[in-house]
């Protein structure tokens, strides 16, 4: 098959992989599933589209679409051609306003297509949780719809019309059809006439009718995606006087790739509405009340009705994106249903919260009433919308499953359903989240089993067929929202009765005899606990680390990925992660991929060494260590931690490249250097010699190289005449961590620190201590930037407290502190590390909280009318410290500061030096940064908070970039100057 498959690959025009790494990292979706694909195709045109079914069909193997790979239940996994959309089809090709349509490619993403109609005043309503990477081609594959689905319903009501390709390679459009048109679509001696007359033929026939009718879920449950929709088309003309007309895009949606390959689709889109909206977040003391209380508040027509139980609750409390979004949380709820509401004022709002809270407290339901309007309700949302990825985020191998989370009942029937329910799951001595869409009657239920062993393997199916036959006594659905794919396929048979469900095998054979699109789904499923990602038969391995993972193992902690792909959202919906995948669109560049690969290697490796695989360093390489993952992830992975660790064991087992140990060392060699600055910094600049210099580093010939200072700052401060302290005395002392960029490099800078402290009233003091080591970690040289760490800790662990900080002004060197040391030092050191871990501080974050405790006053600072544009470093922005920066800049009169809505700069140290990175480097500088920078208006400056982000917007713009600290010692109305 090698062969064909090159042949095949030197006639498309996208991409055609078939090597083993590629293989694995689109062997698994966000579901529990995995299977090795045949090969992964990245197609670029519908010529490369109809090729691949032509040798699918020729040569015996299927296709796979994959849009987003966000999918829960198993339906992008499979063993023949992964055909990823994802990257080329992502056109917007039309749209009417009159008309309230829109024609799009399967990968555009439902979030940017709605800010690109926002202009049209329209707005497309179905929404999931992963709405800003779904793609639509994989929302009308999965039938998909989200927490608005009481207004909007689900993709399917939505779709107008498809154009795909048919398992025979014949270009086809389905759409609604008159009576006539229908009848002559059955006379087609085509393929397409063929699968029009057989469902005259099966649709027809009183028994199959009454069949359907009876055993389908009942129509008052709208979230249904069980098999091929054939009740829906049922109910319309010509089967059944007075429906509307038959559109086969109705039975596309739900289908999950396996009738059509979709090359484009037509949405209807709704009017943008203007009304305010708010959302009352009510507390309850049990679940049973928020579910009986959830029936009140339908009576009040709300938009939506979410809920959360304490469970997702506790999640958030340890996730650093999330815990400024419980701000609303009062107490311990057992669970808050999140409840919309709109109005033409926000007083009409409040007046309807007003008589919901009335109804709720005559009914003896809920404690807590809030009302959250304007921006807060982002937050709010927001932590409803993490629920998913934070259940992953326990340290065991027991983890909440996607088994039986996308049941749906008729709403009314939902307490009862739910009661019993949870009775199975205490026979079998587990426990359920419960989470999502209360106002449709399906709330995403997850136990916590561990797969990794025969005996969990085994659970996974039980539960799922005694959930299935409670599912079944109410006429629910087993799947509300997310497919049936691997994971519930088996049981469809069960769910609609034998006779339907070859009704469903008739359907998939009529429409692809060969099996060409998508097999295993829907029909003909495996067993729904085989091909799982975790393999009982594989004992697990105690595989060491350099970084400790707070009660897990390296793997663990990997594992914790469950393949969501919130690092596949790009530069548009804002955020860090992941910058690399922003810039090249490709799966290979995600921190999902990255865990992929550790996870297979680490699980499956022969080695001693797991880590010794030239794959994981390939899919590592674009890893810029922003450390995004380790907030925007809502598992909290921490592929940059991880990438360290990984760099270490493959450095052990292949050596220490010349480049990474000089890069480093760059403190040691910096230090070197400052003995001869003026010959080092004329080395590094001219023409001629820097390129020299360049080629031996394996540097990019168009970066520039930071220059050394004549004297260095430690010395400068030893040198200069201290301050003199009135009879008062200083507000207080504050250490200055003296870095190694600051030191030998940035020293104007870090000068200017120390000044602006001590002119606000503050003690600076320097002590010896050792450099961060952060170019020793980010080159993982972890047993070397220990020592560094240890010393540290050690000269640092006597000296801080509350009152007294460490104060830096290089973000990347400061917040080793609060990040790395504590997981890295000597296990004796590990209390003292994490004792003064908050302790240390980038300087805006010190100043802003000296400010708020009144210690700094706006009299210090001159009104200088400034207009500033602010780029925060990746570190600041993983600890949240953005709003900091921009808050203390905004204190002085006439600052007016605006947050460039950029993530990584794309220079992260050294990686956009080296030759190999440059041009990725300067892709990520381009998606938000730079353009920005460039637009600015001319009055306007330029405020970077990391050295690498103001070095790289030189090289990329030749504009400056200032620190915060710059531009606050040049308002203070009295200084020192330097000299």
């Amino acid at each position: 098959m090698e062969e064909q498959l090159q042949i095949l690959k030197e006639s498309l025009s996208g991409d055609l992989f078939f090597d083993n790494k590629m293989r694995l990292l689109y062997a698994t979706d966000a579901s529990a599933y995995r299977e090795l694909p045949l090969a992964v195709a990245i197609p670029k045109s519908e010529e490369d589209i109809s090729k691949l079914i032509a040798f699918a069909e020729k040569n015996k193997t299927s296709l796979i679409p994959r849009a987003a790979g966000t999918s829960l239940a198993g339906q992008v996994v499979g063993n023949g051609i992964i055909v990823d959309v994802s990257k080329h089809f992502t056109k917007i090709l039309e749209v009417n306003k009159e008309e309230q349509w829109v024609r799009v490619q399967p990968g555009v993403i439902r979030d940017e297509l709605n800010m690109f109609l926002k202009s049209y005043g329209l707005y497309f309503g179905p929404e999931t949780s992963t709405a800003n990477r779904a793609m639509l081609g994989g929302m009308v594959g999965n039938n998909s719809c989200g927490s608005n689905s009481l207004i909007y319903k689900s993709t399917r009501e939505h779709t107008l019309e498809v154009e795909g390709y048919l398992s025979d390679g014949s270009k086809v459009t389905f759409s609604a059809l008159e009576f006539e048109e229908f009848i002559a679509k059955c006379d087609l001696p085509t393929l397409e006439g063929k699968v029009y007359k057989h469902i005259r033929t099966i649709l027809s026939d009183y028994s199959n009718q009454t069949e359907i009718r009876k055993e389908f879920p009942k129509q008052s449950v709208e979230r249904r995606n069980t098999g091929y929709a054939i009740d829906l088309l049922l109910e319309t003309d010509p089967f059944t006087v007075g429906g509307e007309k038959f559109n086969f895009s109705k039975l596309i949606c739900g289908s999950e790739g396996t009738l059509l390959f979709i090359t484009s689709i037509k949405l209807h889109v709704n009017l943008l509405s203007q009304r305010p909206t708010g959302l009352l977040c009510i507390h309850f003391d049990s679940l049973d009340d928020a579910l009986r209380a959830n029936l009140i508040a339908l009576n009040h027509k709300p938009l939506v009705s979410e809920l959360m139980d304490d469970y997702i609750l506790s999640c958030t409390e340890n996730n650093l994106e999330q815990q400024q979004n419980r701000f609303f949380v009062k107490g311990n709820p057992k669970a808050v249903l999140i409840v919309e509401y709109d109005g033409e004022t926000e007083e009409e709002i409040a007046h309807k919260v007003n008589a919901v809270e009335a109804d709720m407290r005559q009914s003896g339901y809920g404690y807590y009433f809030p009302l959250i309007l304007g921006a807060d309700k982002k937050k709010v949302w927001d932590l409803r919308k993490a629920g998913l990825g934070l259940l992953s985020n326990t340290p065991t191998d027991a983890k909440p499953v996607a088994v039986i989370e996308d049941t749906a009942v008729a709403v009314e029937d939902l307490p009862a359903y739910i009661a019993e329910f949870n009775q199975i799951l205490t026979r079998y001595n587990l426990y359920s989240v419960h989470y999502a869409h209360a106002a449709t009657g399906e709330l995403h239920l997850r136990p916590i089993i561990d797969l990794k062993t025969r005996e969990g393997n085994q659970l996974f199916r039980d539960i799922a067929f005694e959930i299935a036959k409670l599912v079944k006594k109410y006429k629910g659905s087993l799947s509300g929202e997310h497919g049936d794919g691997r994971l519930r396929g088996e049981f469809i048979a069960y769910m609609i009765g034998e006779h339907n469900y070859q009704l469903l095998k008739e359907i998939k054979n009529t429409w692809d005899p060969n099996n060409v699109f998508n097999p295993g789904k829907i029909v003909d499923t495996p067993a729904m606990n085989s091909f799982l990602r975790y393999d009982p038969e594989v004992k697990p391995k105690n595989i060491s680390s350099t970084f400790r993972y707070k009660g897990q193992n390296i793997l663990q902690h990997v594992e914790q990925c469950n393949g969501s792909g919130d690092c596949r959202k790009t530069e548009l919906s804002n955020g860090t992660m992941c910058p690399s995948y922003m810039a090249t669109r490709n799966e290979h560049d995600t921190t999902r991929a990255r865990a992929n690969i550790l996870r297979e290697f680490l699980t499956n490796s022969p080695k001693e060494n797991p880590f010794d695989h030239p794959e994981i360093k390939e899919v590592m390489d674009l890893c810029l260590s922003c450390k995004g993952c380790k907030v925007e992830c809502p598992s909290s992975v921490d592929m940059a931690k991880v990438k360290a660790d990984f760099l270490q064991a493959y450095h052990d087992a292949n050596g220490i490249p010349l480049r990474t140990r000089m890069v480093g060392m760059v403190d040691q060699l910096t230090s070197l250097m400052a003995n001869i600055p003026t010959l080092y910094n004329w080395g590094t600049s001219n023409k001629f010699t820097s390129k020299i210099v360049k080629d031996m580093l394996g540097f990019d010939h168009r970066r520039t190289i930071p220059q050394i200072a004549k004297k260095s700052l430690r010395k400068w401060f030893m040198e200069r005449e201290k301050p003199f302290w009135n009879n008062s005395g200083p507000i207080k002392e504050v250490y200055f961590f003296c870095d190694e960029f600051t030191n030998y490099n940035d020293v104007e800078l870090g000068q200017k620190a120390i000044l602006l402290l001590e002119e606000l009233g503050y003690e600076v003091l320097i002590v010896e201590h050792a450099f961060s080591g952060r170019a020793l970690m980010s080159k993982g040289m972890l047993r070397d930037a220990r020592k560094l760490a240890n010393k540290n800790v050690r000269t640092f662990s006597s000296r801080l407290t509350d009152e007294i900080a460490l104060v830096g002004v290089e973000p990347s060197a400061i917040l080793c502190f609060r990040d790395e040391y504590v997981d890295l030092v000597d296990v004796e050191l590990e209390t003292d590390a994490k004792r003064i871990a908050p302790f240390a501080m980038v300087i805006e974050e010190f100043l802003w909280k000296e400010v708020q405790k009144g210690n700094i006053k706006k009299e210090s600072f001159a009104d200088v009318q400034q207009k500033i544009l602010l780029h925060t470093h990746c570190q600041q922005k993983a600890w949240k410290l953005q709003q900091c920066a921009a808050s203390l800049l905004s204190f002085p009169d006439g600052n007016q500061v605006e947050v460039i809505p950029s993530g990584c700069c794309g220079m992260a140290g050294a990686f956009g030096y080296e030759k190999e990175h440059y041009d990725i480097s300067m892709q990520i500088g381009e998606l938000v940064l730079f353009p920005k920078v460039r637009d600015k208006e001319t009055d306007a400056i330029v405020v970077a908070t990391g050295g690498s982000c103001r070095h790289q917007i030189h090289d990329g713009t030749k504009a400056v970039a200032f620190h915060p600290v710059d531009v606050l010692y040049g308002a203070l109305k009295q200084k020192s100057h330097l000299t």
